[in-house]
């Protein structure tokens, strides 16, 4: 993660030096793709019917051109080595991706441009100085704008955010109306970047930094066959039917990395940052199963959407309940999250201090896959980030301060690890009883009986009868 977004002195001439690499290297693998490409007796194109209806604007060759110096800018701008390495290498696993798809599946851009005069025109020659209509798909201008919005919104206060979010629209757009791309190129284009922002992720943690709390169980493999399968399925009916049935690819690509969370007992697979939003690519990449894990949470607990009131003293007010919306996060001082695979979308602030604190709240997450029981040693650490979090809260002028301990539903997992803080601060003596406890509140819990297992075994090694 990025070290507390902390500057580093003299980081721009490191970048300098990573310009000077990353340049040649660009130029020099596109042209070669391109000249294979050429040298070929036949390109295919994968084109739409209705492309033939995208205008030619020539003016947006402007806002095409300048993702170039976007591109060499971010080398020069970054905060600190660990943010440059981070950048460096998603650039270069762009161009590497992106080559290797030119060289194995090259296709060329179908439609003929006319010739422009002016300045347009002038622009439009430069580029064909060194351009062909090969290099299509993905498209490496999209693959590079999704590294750079990315990065340039991270570097941009919040009110200059939207003005980075317009321009890399109309860069998005121009490689459809300067006719250099088919609109094929430009989803493709949208997972590529996405994959190179999620493996090398900058403010959250890795996608393959494992839970060593967890051990793989049945449930994972059970679980992941499932999502494996929906995903085949997916990426067959849109294989097979093609046209509109090609959206299918994102779903399918969703699911796939959902089950590879599971089989690799991966919770950051969903990179939830510290402040309980998800990386720029895990919505890229998990945005149809984000959507769909949503609706399932609105579903099973649209009978009871309401927050449980567990304890409440002097001290504090325990509420447990499903992931909140941010109008009612508002109302909590404290959010404790165990959900890896739904954003909590609110202002409130983790218990890491950040240059910007956005309001008097604080955050914390102990993130746990769906549907898999809590194991003791993971019960263990998420009661201690709970207290931690609490201690944290240092505002004795406030008054029974609220804190809502939710996962998707708010029927199991937040259920497992509250169970877990009753008996450790001997409000219950063990499983049976924090349940009888919690469902005198919230009847509609859901613990099974590994679950209950898994809790007691937590309360065992609080004894220290367990190793």
């Amino acid at each position: 993660m990025l070290k507390n977004l902390e500057r580093e002195h003299g980081t721009w001439k490191w970048g300098l030096l990573c310009l000077v690499v990353l340049a040649p290297l660009f130029f020099l693998s596109y042209g070669f793709a391109n000249q294979y490409a050429a040298s070929l007796s036949h390109v295919p194109s994968i084109v739409f019917d209705w492309e033939k209806h995208i205008p030619l604007w020539p003016w947006t060759i402007v806002p095409y051109w300048s993702i170039d110096l976007f591109y060499g800018l971010s080398l020069l701008l970054c905060w600190n080595r660990f943010e440059l390495k981070q950048h460096t290498l998603r650039l270069l696993l762009a161009q590497l991706i992106s080559i290797a798809c030119f060289l194995l599946f090259p296709l060329k851009f179908s439609f003929e441009r006319p010739e422009f005069q002016g300045f347009f025109g002038l622009w439009f020659d430069v580029l064909m100085g060194f351009d062909k209509p090969f290099n299509q798909m993905p498209s490496l201008h999209i693959v590079l704008l999704v590294i750079l919005w990315d990065f340039y919104r991270r570097h941009s206060p919040a009110h200059l955010k939207y003005i980075v979010d317009v321009w890399s629209f109309l860069i998005a757009l121009s490689i459809l109306t300067t006719w250099q791309h088919h609109f094929i190129d430009l989803p493709t284009g949208l997972i590529v970047g996405g994959v190179c922002i999620w493996l090398l992720p900058i403010e959250t943690i890795s996608p393959f930094s494992k839970d060593s709390l967890q051990r793989l169980t049945p449930k994972h493999l059970k679980l992941g066959g499932y999502y494996l399968l929906a995903s085949i399925a997916l990426g067959m009916i849109a294989g097979l039917f093609k046209g509109i049935f090609l959206w299918l690819y994102s779903p399918a690509i969703s699911l796939f990395l959902d089950s590879l969370a599971y089989f690799l007992v991966r919770p950051h697979f969903f990179q939830k940052t510290s402040n309980g939003h998800m990386s720029a690519g895990a919505w890229i990449l998990f945005a149809p199963y984000f959507l769909f894990a949503w609706l399932n949470s609105r579903i099973w607990t649209r009978a009871h959407p309401e927050d449980s009131l567990l304890i409440d003293n002097q001290q504090l007010q325990i509420y447990l309940g499903r992931i909140p919306h941010p109008s009612i996060a508002q109302k909590y001082t404290l959010l404790f999250d165990c959900c890896a695979e739904l954003p909590c979308s609110t202002s409130i602030t983790q218990t890491q201090p950040q240059p910007q604190p956005q309001c008097n709240g604080h955050y914390a997450a102990y993130p746990s896959l769906d549907l898999i029981p809590l194991q003791a040693n993971q019960l263990h650490h998420a009661v201690e980030q709970l207290d931690q979090l609490y201690q944290d809260f240092q505002q004795p002028e406030l008054k029974h301060p609220k804190l809502l301990i939710f996962c998707a539903l708010g029927y199991s997992r937040s259920v497992s690890i509250l169970a877990a803080w009753l008996i450790k601060h001997h409000h219950c003596q063990n499983a049976h009883d924090a349940m009888t406890f919690i469902q005198n509140a919230r009847p509609w819990i859901v613990l099974k009986d590994e679950q209950l297992k898994n809790i007691n075994l937590y309360a065992l090694k609080l004894k220290g009868l367990a190793p």
